[in-house]
């Protein structure tokens, strides 16, 4: 016997929502579901609906005579909508086993429209990536109901799902880091949010939570992720966003090897368990100097014509890279991240400021199907070694203490060996689903121009909140 509730709606019994997904199980029985109408046809004396909600799609009818048919002939498709009927199985000749509730049909009896829709300022039946972004970005809340769009958020929402059971499953901690920080004039480009409490300074938005996690170690928690979110004002391209997010995690007592085969695993036994093949395990590894005489780049793609139809996954790891490359200038930088320990037989050049362009770092990046889907390294843990890489960047004793002073006070006090990695959720996604774009694994990306999705961002503040912030804008 189905449970009943009270309706909030017309103050009547009414019968407990089923999923559309579960219809199978009440064949012969009277179910009522809510969701849309996907597509409506009227046949005159008969009008079919498919009904979608969360969970699929069904086949509904409304019979000559039925109570419903006046209702039916008022709706259009993506009204949101309630419907109480019986669940028939279809006769043989119509029946579509291969299909999601293609052996049934749902009887109407009755429909209520809980709201009606207005026309769709597009179709979103089929691939909506051909429509025009500002408009897509205009009512992506429409864009995000076509099947694609539903498909890649829950892909994406999966592979965090298992990601974050197989770090728990080997003793992580959760942890959030924060979102208003100090500006790094040394990485991107930083968005900055002026602060009201203190006129004339600024928090930066961060760009990864680096420091924080390392700090994280130095407090003893030896095993922290989080899915973290990044914000880098950088140019914008098909695979790089203002916005994006990450799985961010660092292990204390650890060598590369350790930190690589845990995120070796955990990839694994996300992806496989989601239906996906893996071509090479464990993945191959290759040193950047390799990688670099043999595909003329770090990121590679190591599938066939036939690997790449058939959706299967190429991993592979690219180690050993330079840690400094030459600037314009004429100095040093770092390649990846100046918190990174160079390889044990590299630490006595660093140290004494020689062979800089010869020093190898403990760097690693995981690639797949020819993008990079993480990087990370071992840290340096000790005070002395990240003095040694600013002073080779040729930052002064001031600079470092301006810069990285909290880092190396904290180092001071006990910090154990650490690595970690962050591997990037977009880029990962998209080799999932096969897209091409980070917006289209994104719920409400920014378009090309940095406009936000839905809402008017960037945009004017009022001179109320200008002076409040103590700021004037400079109209030339």
């Amino acid at each position: 016997m189905m449970s009943e509730r009270r309706s909030v709606w017309h103050n009547k019994a009414i019968m407990e929502r089923t999923l559309i997904k579960e219809l199978e199980k009440h064949v012969g029985k009277t179910v009522s579901i809510s969701g849309w109408v996907d597509v409506r046809r009227d046949q005159g004396k008969m009008v079919f609906f498919d009904f979608r909600d969360r969970s699929g799609l069904v086949q509904g009818v409304v019979l000559p005579g039925s109570p419903a048919m006046e209702a039916a002939k008022d709706i259009r498709n993506e009204y949101v909508i309630r419907v109480e009927g019986i669940v028939n199985k279809r006769p043989e000749k119509n029946s579509q086993a291969d299909r999601q509730n293609g052996t049934i049909e749902l009887e109407i009896k009755a429909l209520e429209i809980l709201n009606p829709s207005d026309a769709m300022p597009f179709d979103i039946s089929g691939d909506t990536s051909g429509i025009d972004e500002s408009v897509r970005a205009e009512y992506r809340y429409l864009d995000l109901r076509s099947r694609r769009m539903q498909k890649n958020m829950r892909v994406r929402s999966e592979f965090i799902r298992r990601c974050r059971e197989h770090l728990f499953a080997h003793d992580f901690t959760e942890i959030e880091t924060p979102l208003l920080t100090e500006s790094t004039p040394e990485g991107s480009r930083d968005f900055v949010v002026p602060s009201r409490l203190n006129p004339g300074k600024f928090y930066a938005l961060p760009q990864s939570p680096q420091q924080y996690k390392q700090l994280l170690m130095t407090a003893g928690f030896e095993r922290y992720f989080q899915i973290a979110r990044c914000i880098r004002d950088e140019d914008l391209r098909s695979d790089r966003g203002f916005e994006f997010t990450q799985i961010d995690l660092e292990m204390s007592f650890v060598r590369m090897e350790d930190v690589m085969q845990m995120t070796e695993d955990m990839v694994t036994t996300a992806v496989e368990s989601m239906g996906y093949t893996i071509k090479q395990k464990p993945f191959p590894r290759i040193s950047y100097k390799d990688a670099m005489e043999k595909y003329g780049a770090d990121k590679f793609d190591l599938r066939t014509e036939e690997d790449k139809e058939k959706g299967i996954l190429a991993y592979a790891w690219v180690v050993n890279f330079p840690f400094f490359e030459k600037t314009d200038e004429g100095g040093w930088t770092f390649t990846h991240n100046p918190f990174s320990m160079p390889l044990p037989e590299h630490v006595d050049s660093l140290m004494k400021g020689e062979n800089v362009g010869d020093i190898l770092t403990t760097q690693y990046d995981l690639i797949c199907n020819g993008s990079e889907s993480g990087g990370g390294s071992i840290r340096a843990h000790k005070p002395e070694i990240l003095k040694a890489v600013y002073k080779v960047m040729g930052f002064s004793d001031e600079d470092l203490e301006e810069r990285i002073g909290h880092m190396l006070k904290a180092f001071n006090y006990g910090t154990p060996p650490h690595g970690g990695i962050a591997l990037g959720v977009e880029r990962n996604i998209m080799n999932l689903t096969g897209e091409s774009m980070l917006r289209e694994v994104q719920a409400f990306p920014m378009t090309r121009g940095g406009q936000t999705a839905v809402m008017k961002a960037p945009k004017t503040l009022t001179d109320k909140q200008l002076k409040e912030l103590g700021l004037k804008i400079d109209k030339k």
